[in-house]
């Protein structure tokens, strides 16, 4: 499970240093996608094929379920973690969630996330600020 967030800094190759925590279950190899909220995703290469097969079962069902699937399928990449622990961003993965010399990973259970410094500043602000109304919505989580 990947739990916990880090500051780390894309060099000018664009190759983004992983956690150190993260490296053993994320492996040598990785798959990096869209995610929601303008933020990557990525998946250890050997977890990657049951997440995709759970975004295939809707790519030809309803609209939502369709850009969904392409979201997450489409722009995935695989990506080999070097000896130092980095990984290559593709520029259209780059691109899409507006990663500039820092990034935040963040640990969400299954998955690693990679978001934009600021946008992960305002949207945990705002998460944080929610928080108690969207336990009650869910009912009691905690």
């Amino acid at each position: 499970m990947f739990i916990g967030e880090y500051l780390h800094t894309l060099d000018l190759k664009n190759r983004l240093s992983l956690p150190a925590r993260f490296r053993k279950n994320l492996g040598r190899a990785v798959v990096i996608t869209r995610g929601l909220d303008h933020c990557l995703y990525v998946y250890p290469k050997k977890d990657w094929a049951r997440e995709a097969k759970r975004h295939a079962m809707h790519a030809s069902g309803t609209a939502a379920g369709r850009g969904l699937a392409r979201l997450f399928l489409a722009g995935a990449m695989e990506a080999e973690v070097d000896s130092a622990g980095r990984v290559l961003i593709p520029d259209h993965l780059r691109n899409f969630a507006k990663l500039k010399s820092k990034a935040v990973v963040a640990g969400v259970a299954s998955r690693v996330e990679i978001w934009n410094e600021n946008a992960w500043k305002k949207y945990t602000t705002a998460i944080e600020r929610d928080a108690d109304a969207f336990a009650e919505k869910l009912g009691n989580i905690t």
